[in-house]
């Protein structure tokens, strides 16, 4: 090598490092990164075997690691970048893809500040295709880790380093869009937009995914999340605590692709929905003011939905495809179930203990009440447990299995309201968890769509399939139940849930709605929350409407207000 003339800058160059390659780089304020995301720690004394580094990676190891990753990915050295993660196959497929399958540019990494082993960052870049460019930029984050079984800082690969919202098996794509655009349409023919409705994102690309080729559109240029195929072999959750999933095989119904950048405008087909604008707006305003909170609003007479809101619109649609305990909500169920079995009558006689037992659990009412000589309108008004619990010595274990998909259509999985949705589930148990069932525990699992059409059917008698999208629109068979609920047991449940609107547990939240209504109000023990979940299911008219709040207490306070102020506006 020649020697270096006086006053000569100093140049970056290769070097090797025990079989690894560094940049090495001199001058003023630059820093040497190995790209080796090793912790640098040494062998041991002696020439044995060397220590594996074990604990978090340090804040020196923490920063080397993140910042050559982020070096290697800006300058488009995917092998370097990927060798600095966990899973160097699946990071080299991402980062190869983000060039050349989403077409974006050299992107400008800039990184934030670190808290503890994470560092957000943000993504500047440019997306071509169609003959067009346009700018995108979004914030990531990524996380160091020391793999165990060598002691190395890595980056902990997931697909969100590359884009927040991809999960696995999610790509992203630029090109002619899959499908083409729609024009969703509310009930009366006004546009429906996820900017002036919030909470319909996630229906509105549902909406695309389904009818984009059958609404006589043309696609466009865009960038998307093109989704992973669902396995197939899906099952939901399984865990009682469970507050977001779906269950049954509607779990493997794939999640509609997402469009994150248009390059050139397609022409958008319509789609005609039965949201009802007023309504809409209406609930949009009323669950942003809570946290948590999911509601569904529907006509009894004909199943038409009328608006659908969650707390955060961006994230999971709970109102449609939440899998939640249901609480005392399920008592319009159960309620029926004993009616139609004659274990109970409105105005006669019925238990309500403070405790009962059954199955080797002990049940007890809220605050350990109890009503004497009570009627069976008074035990359900006052949302009485033990009142149900008592007659499970009755019931065959698949009695309210089987009531739930005849006669309340749910459970049956074979619900086709215009986009994906979860129709509720109610599993034949045994022991103590076929006690828990007939108050909304054990087993069962809903959501407000669910639960408003059970409450649409008490009032009828009879099941409507709800739906988003008149059948028509596809020729699509709505869901059918195999009968009606008897009559008489019809009248009487009908009944107890006008006076549990006027006077038991609903009254406060239903006072001043007039004379044609019914309530039941309900909460949810789930594992791990210091409150439980409050559920209210309400009519008014020919508007049914059901909400939950999450962590939100007694469901009379906290989803009540919510369901009255929509059924007072609608």
């Amino acid at each position: 090598m020649g020697k270096r003339r006086r006053g000569e800058r100093p140049s970056a160059r290769p070097v090797l490092l025990g079989g690894t390659i560094a940049v090495v780089v001199a001058g003023a304020g630059l820093t040497a990164w190995a790209l080796s995301g090793d912790g640098g720690s040494g062998g041991a004394a002696g020439g044995g075997k060397p220590e594996i580094p074990k604990g978090p990676p340090s804040a020196v190891e923490m920063s080397r690691t993140a910042e050559g990753f982020l070096t290697a990915w800006r300058g488009g050295d995917v092998e370097a970048a990927a060798a600095l993660t966990d899973d160097a196959s699946a990071a080299r497929a991402a980062l190869t893809g983000f060039r050349k399958d989403a077409k974006a540019g050299a992107p400008v990494l800039t990184p934030g500040t670190k808290a503890g082993a994470t560092l957000p960052f943000t993504v500047r870049t440019t997306v071509t295709g169609g003959g067009n460019s346009q700018p995108l930029s979004y914030g990531s984050e990524l996380t160091v880790v020391r793999r165990a079984s060598d002691g190395k800082v890595l980056v902990g690969w997931k697909p969100s380093v590359v884009h927040p919202e991809l999960k696995a098996g999610d790509r992203l794509v630029t090109g002619d869009a899959g499908t083409p655009p729609i024009k969703a349409l509310d009930r009366s023919g006004g546009e429906l937009t996820a900017k002036k409705y919030p909470s319909l994102v996630g229906v509105l690309d549902a909406l695309r995914e389904r009818y984009g080729d059958k609404a006589g559109g043309k696609p466009g240029v865009e960038l998307r999340i093109v989704r992973a195929a669902p396995d197939k072999g899906a099952k939901g959750p399984k865990d009682a605590a469970d507050a977001t999933g779906t269950a049954g095989s509607k779990a493997a119904e794939k999640v509609p692709d997402k469009t994150l950048l248009t390059l050139a405008e397609g022409t958008p087909g319509t789609v005609r929905t039965t949201i009802d604008a007023g309504a809409q707006s209406a609930a949009e305003k009323e669950t942003a003011k809570r946290k948590q909170a999911s509601v569904v609003l529907l006509k009894p007479s004909s199943g038409e939905i009328l608006a659908v809101a969650n707390s955060r619109p961006e994230g999971f649609n709970t109102a449609f495809q939440g899998s939640l305990a249901p609480g005392s909500t399920m008592k319009i169920v159960s309620a029926a179930l004993l009616l139609e079995k004659d274990l109970a009558k409105s105005d006669k006689k019925h238990p309500c203990p403070k405790y009962s037992s059954y199955g080797g659990w002990k049940f007890q009412n809220l605050e350990k009440f109890q009503i004497k000589n009570g009627t069976f309108r008074a035990s359900f008004a006052s949302s009485c447990n033990t009142a149900f619990i008592t007659q499970s010595k009755k019931l065959k274990d698949d009695d309210l299995t089987k009531l739930a998909q005849d006669v309340f259509g749910l459970g049956r999985d074979n619900w086709s309201i215009g986009v994906p949705s979860f129709d509720g589930s109610v599993p034949v148990q045994q022991d103590a968890s076929k006690a828990a069932s007939l108050i909304g525990q054990g087993g069962v699992r809903a959501n407000p769509l669910n639960m408003a059409s059970v409450a649409a059917t008490a009032k009828t008698g009879t099941f409507k399939q709800p739906y988003l999208v008149a059948p028509d629109v596809d020729d699509r068979t709505l869901a059918r139940t195999p009968r009606a609920m008897d009559g008489d047991a019809q009248r009487q449940l009908r009944d107890l849930l006008q006076y549990t609107a006027t006077s038991g547990s609903a009254a406060e939240a239903m006072a001043g709605l007039g004379a044609d209504i019914g309530a039941k109000t309900g909460s949810a023990e789930v594992d791990g929350q210091k409150k439980p979940n409050g559920w209210f299911t309400a009519w008014r008219g020919d508007v049914a409407a059901a909400a939950v709040v999450q962590e939100g207490g007694r469901g009379g306070k906290s989803a009540g207000p919510l369901v009255a102020k929509l059924l007072k506006s609608s």
